[in-house]
């Protein structure tokens, strides 16, 4: 079964997209098919992915809007064969208004997915989703099985972070009881500092076995990747944060599908 996972946190600059777009890159290199589902309107994806989402390139907001199939949007990565994305123009930022008068609006890109799927094999879909909790997050949570929660390694980390896990409970409730929180990932760790250890120990505490061993370190190859239309894991694959996100990239696939995330607390 193919597994889809949305890549959430309301929060800006927690490395979300940076993750998915390298955790898929490892997966695809493994040999696995992957797609990269960009549902943020700044396309940030879809540039380190080296797609195509100037003004006027079909994309995931005539998917949303019904125009076009998840299928007729789909770009291959040009360095890595077996990873596709889906790419995201700034027309995907009226989507949300949009769609408030839809019927069925948070099912929109499950169906879109689910049509995909029936005639197109992947081992792994991803979903980026932006910095907020509105329909395009709501839509990434709904169409998804499995949601990973980037962290950042610094104080304001959990800030929020019982919101998103209580509206992660309420899709569950509501609209896609299959949904579970799979992992949480640390990013942006600095072992220089006693900060970083103090967050990710509290983290830890917190979550315990659903935090991923490995850490993603800050690390300027990683900045400069997306600059050159690439993931790091292919710009610079021996740096820190390409073996780093390899790793990570390792455990998820270890992890399965469908993990339980009942344990997880909202009350942080």
């Amino acid at each position: 079964m193919t597994r889809i996972i949305t890549v959430a946190n309301q929060k800006g600059g927690v490395g979300k997209t940076t993750s998915t777009v390298n955790i898929a890159a490892a997966i695809a290199q493994a040999g696995h098919s992957v797609l990269v589902v960009d549902l943020d309107p700044q396309g940030n994806a879809s540039t380190a992915l080296g797609a195509v989402h100037h003004e006027g390139t079909p994309s995931v907001y005539e998917v949303l809007s019904g125009e076009r199939g998840l299928g007729e949007v789909l770009q291959e990565c040009p360095e890595i064969p077996g990873l596709w994305a889906a790419p995201a123009t700034i027309d995907l930022a009226g989507a949300e208004i949009e769609l408030v008068a839809q019927v069925a609006r948070e099912y929109r890109l499950r169906r879109a997915v689910d049509a995909l799927l029936v005639g197109r094999e992947f081992d792994f879909v991803f979903l980026d989703c932006p910095p907020s909790l509105g329909l395009l997050t709501l839509n990434g949570l709904v169409a998804a099985r499995e949601v990973l929660l980037p962290i950042q390694c610094e104080y304001y980390a959990l800030e929020g972070l019982s919101q998103l896990l209580r509206t992660v409970d309420m899709v569950r409730t509501h609209l896609n009881p299959d949904l579970a929180v799979s992992a949480i990932l640390l990013t942006m760790y600095d072992g220089r500092t006693r900060l970083a250890s103090q967050v990710a120990d509290e983290v830890r505490t917190h979550f315990g076995a659903q935090v991923l061993d490995t850490v993603i370190p800050r690390s300027v190859r990683v900045s400069e990747a997306p600059s050159y239309a690439q993931t790091v894991v292919t710009y610079d694959p021996t740096s820190s944060g390409a073996l780093a996100y390899r790793e990570v990239a390792a455990q998820m696939v270890s992890l399965g599908a469908g993990q339980p995330s009942t344990g997880l607390s909202t009350d942080i």
